[in-house]
């Protein structure tokens, strides 16, 4: 029964959000979309012809805005889930942390790239410090993947939790980029601990 309660709720609260609904009319994948856009508004992250790769990017929200309103851009997203294609970029399915992917990301560019962005969380269990605490090991190893990929002047965007890796996402971030911002997007809900990080220029 709570199972099916929260479902309903989850569905319930679906409906009556405005950014749900205006990405059904606009044909984006999901309401996601709307907090890249809004952090790119704010500290221009992505440009025409930048060399983007997208962590975590299933259902492809972010990819697509990319490939919709930018030109020349070359685009690699990875999930452990297969996406529907998006335009012209490039899909790995598999683990972006393992060896196997980081090679097919280095000989797919075959430089390093401007932009790494993140959206990735875990699959909820209900327990918001755990899940914080998870999504938090994601967002380090994002961060660690990123110092290996960007150019000098490169950005690296990622979701992270209040909670207790917040702290240490950030420190690690102060050591490893000379720009550090943290932005939570209008489009976030208001009852969601998550922010972004937006890191620029690699020391």
């Amino acid at each position: 029964m709570k199972k099916n309660k929260k479902s309903k709720e989850w569905i319930n609260k679906q409906r009556r959000d405005i950014y749900v609904r205006k990405s059904k009319q606009e044909g984006y994948r999901s309401r996601a979309v709307y907090k890249l856009q809004e952090i790119n508004n704010k500290y221009k992250i992505v440009k025409n012809g930048s060399l983007i790769v997208d962590l975590g990017a299933a259902p492809g929200s972010w990819s697509q805005f990319v490939i919709e309103n930018f030109k020349n851009c070359k685009l690699l997203s990875i999930d452990l889930k297969k996406m529907e294609p998006i335009g012209n970029s490039y899909q790995i399915i598999g683990d972006f942390n393992e060896e196997n992917s980081k090679e097919q990301i280095i000989n797919y560019f075959k430089e390093k790239v401007d932009l790494v962005m993140s959206d990735m969380a875990v699959n909820t269990t209900g327990n918001k410090n755990l899940d914080s605490v998870v999504t938090g090991e994601l967002s380090l190893e994002a961060l660690r993947f990123s110092k290996d990929q960007l150019k000098p002047n490169g950005i690296f965007v990622s979701k992270i939790f209040m909670g207790s890796t917040f702290n240490e996402i950030v420190g690690e971030a102060k050591l490893t980029f000379k720009e550090i911002n943290i932005f939570k997007p209008p489009s976030s809900r208001k009852e969601s601990k998550e922010s972004f990080i937006i890191c620029k220029k690699l020391r």
